[in-house]
């Protein structure tokens, strides 16, 4: 099978309702690596409820949240799964994410666009998340990266839709205002996948190889995840709730254990440009990076 963009975009997603518990805030914090000195008192109110002030969430918690599971494995979808990336990630936060409040995630394909033959496909998927009185607290845009799905719209009937408008890159002329480093754990994909995507790639070696990594890789989302946690340390205070937005591009896979080096950058009233790369290799494996802060 190949992809259908009119099929992809008429898709029909359950409601995915979820409560977000404080032992839920605290395993997503810690899967990131946040609590890895656990006498740092500047992660403690992330990962334990009994730190002055109180458990503080992630706001990036969101994109855990509400999840449609892997349908892009479902055979009528025409997508090559084991080649599937995930591109980008967009990120509004309207307000921050309670606990103990049942939280409805609605999901739908916006945009199917083809890269050509030989180049690959994006299929953006949109996610509101609201509560049950349909106060919103938080909406992205998923872009997955189909690498083995292009050419589609060459067949009569179908159309390919415009990408989204682009990531602006971060500034070139000078040095980061700030620098966070976080060490990944060996463990981290086994543990991230625990809370919302099961995907085969970050947990079996023989699936990683044969879609062409030499091992299990990092979710995207956790490299997401630990670039906000820079953002918010480095630039809001250590305040999550001041973070408005998170728009970040992947640009290569992080392999679990890896350290992950994000530079900041302040370019005007609350906003922060930001890139990431892994130490070790010297790869750059996020870019394009823009957060809003209050």
């Amino acid at each position: 099978m190949t992809i259908d963009g009119h099929h992809l975009r008429s898709r029909r997603f359950a409601d995915v309702t979820q409560s977000v518990e404080p032992r839920d805030a605290a395993l997503y914090a810690l899967s990131l690596g946040v609590g890895s000195d656990p006498l740092d008192p500047d992660v403690l109110p992330f990962v334990y409820e009994g730190a002055p002030g109180g458990l503080r969430v992630l706001p990036t918690l969101a994109v855990v949240l509400g999840y449609p599971g892997f349908w892009a494995r479902d055979c009528d979808t025409g997508i090559d799964w084991m080649r599937l990336l995930h591109g980008e990630q967009r990120l509004t936060v309207h307000r921050p994410l309670p606990t103990g409040v049942p939280l409805v995630g609605r999901n739908r394909v916006t945009h199917v666009v083809d890269k050509g033959a030989g180049r690959g496909a994006l299929v953006v998927v949109h996610r509101a998340l609201e509560d049950t009185c349909g106060t919103r607290y938080a909406e992205m845009q998923q872009v997955m990266f189909c690498r083995g799905d292009g050419g589609w719209s060459a067949r009569p009937g179908q159309a390919s839709d415009e990408p989204l408008p682009a990531l602006p890159p971060v500034p070139q002329d000078r040095a980061p205002d700030a620098v966070y480093e976080q060490r990944t754990r060996p463990e981290a994909a086994l543990l991230y996948r625990l809370l919302a995507d099961p995907n085969p790639l970050h947990a079996d070696p023989a699936v990683a190889r044969a879609a062409g990594f030499e091992r299990p890789i990092l979710h995207g989302l956790a490299s997401y995840g630990i670039a906000c946690h820079a953002v918010v340390r480095c630039c809001a205070g250590n305040d999550p709730a001041r973070l408005r937005s998170l728009d970040l591009r992947f640009t290569a896979p992080v392999y679990p254990g890896e350290t992950l080096r994000t530079e900041l950058w302040r370019v005007g009233e609350g906003r922060v440009a930001l890139q990431t790369r892994v130490l070790e290799r010297d790869v750059l494996v996020l870019s394009h990076g823009e957060a809003r802060l209050d």
